[in-house]
């Protein structure tokens, strides 16, 4: 499982089994850390996910900005909620690379928006399995 997370949305994503593509699976309303965190561990369970992975905003000179700092405490606080390995993952660009491809797909600026969180998450998932398979 792919994980962009957003102070508002949270976009998931979900690999195939044999972990070789990720497909965009859907969005969850980051409206209070414990909601969030169930909602994501019933996702885990429901799904048999075997990996989270979270996108972490690492700043372009390779540092780590507020949000990055967010990321990680969600992360941290996710772990404790779920029986699986939860790591995290360069994400810089992920944003910026869905919003292109939205925008390549003449969508509207509505579903865009609802849609661009699920796309991040799963660049996110699918630079981590493409890695995995290299490595």
């Amino acid at each position: 499982m792919g994980l962009d997370y957003g102070t508002r949305r949270i976009g998931v994503a979900m690999s195939d089994e044999l972990l070789l593509t990720a497909q965009g699976s859907n969005t969850i309303f980051n409206n209070t850390p414990s909601e969030t965190i169930a909602a994501i561990a019933r996702l885990v369970k429901e799904n048999g996910v075997v990996e989270v992975i979270v996108g972490l905003p690492i700043n372009m000179n390779g540092s780590h900005g507020q949000k990055a700092k967010e990321v990680i405490e969600f992360t941290e606080n996710l772990m404790k909620s779920v029986t699986v390995p939860v790591k995290t993952w360069d994400e810089r660009l992920t944003t910026r690379e869905a919003e292109r491809a939205l925008l390549e797909a003449d969508m509207s600026r509505a579903k865009r928006k609802r849609l661009n969180d699920m796309i991040a998450a799963q660049l996110i998932l699918q630079g981590y399995l493409d890695y995995r398979r290299k490595g």
